[in-house]
């Protein structure tokens, strides 16, 4: 009897794991090359190079912005892939576009960076919060409707994911219409939201219906 191709490709969780540690991994280090060494013409005395490093500070933020959000989708993803008893290649294609979209966060920075008083620039990296946040709230639920989550796992468990996503990536929306009134304002608003999801376990955010 033929086998059908489709039904025994992508079910490695480890290799899906070991990629997607190896795109956060690139995608982590090409944030940091938007931050350049200044030019060391012309820079004698200690104020030169602090005159010089001042252009760099519109690129620090969004690159700490940038860092603690992979942080926070890997750690997402990896929630879930531990709660995945296997996998499919549907569940793997989808995570193959949630990687697109970490994939896609250094651009954004950097567009980010370099026009941070632009609407355009806010709502691009917006979009881009958007689409991380819909993949993996995709994965979570195409995951319990095809049967591909462990024994151990509850219902409980995929609706704390569930509701983590969507509350969050409602507060991103929000935070991104504040670029109406000021661009730095949605970027602001982002960091402390980031900030807010690392110390989400010792502040209880977001944990409580």
């Amino acid at each position: 009897m033929s086998t059908d191709y489709h039904a025994i490709a992508g079910q490695s969780l480890e290799r899906l794991a070991a990629l997607s540690d190896g795109v956060f991994a690139i995608a982590m280090t090409l944030l940091v090359l938007d931050l350049r060494v200044p030019v060391s013409t012309g820079i004698q005395l200690e104020r030169d190079l602090w005159r010089a490093l001042m252009p760099l500070a519109p690129h620090l933020v969004p690159y700490g912005l940038s860092f603690m959000t992979l942080g926070i989708f890997w750690i997402g993803q990896q929630t879930q892939l531990s709660s995945f008893a296997n996998s499919n290649r549907t569940l793997t294609w989808i995570h193959l576009g949630f990687l697109l979209a970490v994939s896609l966060l250094p651009f954004s920075t950097g567009l980010l960076a370099e026009f941070f008083t632009f609407r355009s620039a806010v709502v691009i990296y917006w979009l881009n919060l958007l689409l991380l946040g819909l993949m993996l709230w995709w994965s979570i639920r195409y995951a319990w409707r095809a049967g591909l989550m462990k024994d151990t796992a509850t219902s409980e468990q995929r609706l704390a994911q569930e509701r983590r996503i969507l509350n969050y990536q409602v507060l991103y929306a929000v935070s991104m219409l504040l670029c109406v009134v000021n661009p730095a304002l949605s970027i602001a608003g982002l960091i402390l939201l980031q900030i807010s999801s690392i110390l989400a376990p010792r502040l209880r955010l977001f944990s409580r219906r």
